[in-house]
């Protein structure tokens, strides 16, 4: 009787691993609480890791294991992560960006999609999931005339279940509104909190800019039509609260400038704000370390630096470490609380993309707006 050759590993990359194991995974990566190893089977020339986590290289190899089609790749990550990856394959000196054959976790955002890798404890918080006990609110959309951009706008209304005129409700605008409904779950995570009563019922007012690179980095128009245009429009039509505490404005990386220029410019007009991963360029001497697309936001963060204010009495931030970004949006932090805002500040193991942004949200909404639950129990 003849006995199977085995598997062996054959260079430091994969010492230590248990070849025999990998080669009969039907599931990558697999997931240890030191790390990942990606797994890839196919005929390839070269097969590279393409990872978004700032501070690694952005290709990393795989290595072949002897003369199989079998490749291996350990990348070392701390427990409670969550990174999004693409694999390139190259043949015949061509090569292809694919998702993962062996993973079934993707997550989608406007340009396309990746592969998710979670590290050893991960889990997706359950209430950004669908819960069938949770009474859906409703979704509408209205076109609006915005004589501060010059030309009309689509705005999506999310209205809570259990509506009653005689009640006040706060107001809640989102930018990429549409996108956070695509993409972070954001009507499923509304309905949850307010079934739960980790937020009170409220409105959302949900925006999308055709521009959003022009019209979020410090565009005045812009930030007339989200702080001054959408609450008149709103308040003709529902029974919002009139008190600036109980109105908020959030985004995420451009969305987040633009949420913070709209309430520095229109100081009173909210009392709270979610910044997450804001993309707020800045330079204490010379040229900020960005590309010509953040010279306005720079402009925008550099004065509001120097002059901050009172843009919103409270403030929600959070950032992936894995992020670029991390540098800037530690540095608004300090600046914020010197001036007497109050400031909740997250950082979490996770990049810069909307799954990161969703599991934020409950951190985020609840701090801000406290339902009966948090209020009874904080």
């Amino acid at each position: 009787m003849t006995e199977r050759p085995r598997l062996a590993a054959s260079s430091a990359t994969t010492a230590g691993l248990d070849i025999e194991a990998v080669a009969t995974t039907r599931r990558s990566p697999i997931v240890d609480p030191g790390g990942l190893t990606f797994v890839y089977r196919g005929d390839a020339d070269a097969v590279n890791l393409r990872l978004w986590i700032h501070g690694l290289p952005a290709s990393q190899p795989f290595e072949r294991v002897g003369e199989t089609d079998l490749w291996v790749l350990r990348v070392e990550l701390p427990g409670n992560s969550r990174v999004e990856y693409k694999l390139e394959v190259v043949r015949d000196g061509r090569e292809e960006w694919i998702i993962d054959p062996l993973n079934p976790l993707q997550a989608a955002d406007p340009f396309g999609a990746n592969s998710v890798a979670q590290g050893h404890g991960y889990a997706r918080p359950e209430w950004t999931l669908r819960d069938e006990h949770a009474r859906p609110g409703t979704l509408d959309e209205l076109t609006v005339h915005s004589a501060a951009l010059g030309d009309e706008r689509h705005v999506g209304v999310y209205v809570p279940a259990r509506f009653r005129r005689t009640r006040h409700y706060p107001l809640l605008i989102v930018h990429d509104g549409f996108d956070y409904l695509r993409y972070a779950d954001l009507r499923f995570v509304l309905d949850n909190l307010i079934h739960r009563l980790e937020i009170p019922p409220l409105i959302a007012a949900l925006t999308q800019s055709p521009d959003r690179l022009e019209e979020y980095a410090g565009h005045d128009g812009h930030a007339r039509f989200v702080a001054r245009e959408i609450p008149e429009l709103l308040q003709h039509s529902f029974p919002l609260h009139p008190s600036p505490a109980a109105r908020g404005l959030m985004g995420a990386s451009f969305g987040a400038v633009a949420s913070l220029h709209a309430a520095w410019r229109h100081p009173g007009a909210f009392g709270r704000l979610v910044l997450q991963s804001g993309s707020f360029a800045f330079s204490d001497i010379g040229h900020h370390r960005r590309s010509a697309t953040f010279d306005p936001v720079a402009r925008f963060v550099n004065e509001f630096r120097t002059r901050p204010g009172r843009p919103a009495e409270r403030m929600y931030l959070s950032c992936g470490i894995y992020e670029s970004l991390i540098y800037e949006n530690r540095s608004l932090v300090p600046l914020l609380r010197h001036h007497g805002i109050e400031v909740r500040y997250e950082e979490v193991r996770d990049g810069h993309n909307w799954e990161n942004w969703r599991d934020r949200l409950q951190s985020a909404l609840t701090w801000l707006f406290p339902g009966p639950l948090w209020m009874i129990y904080e």
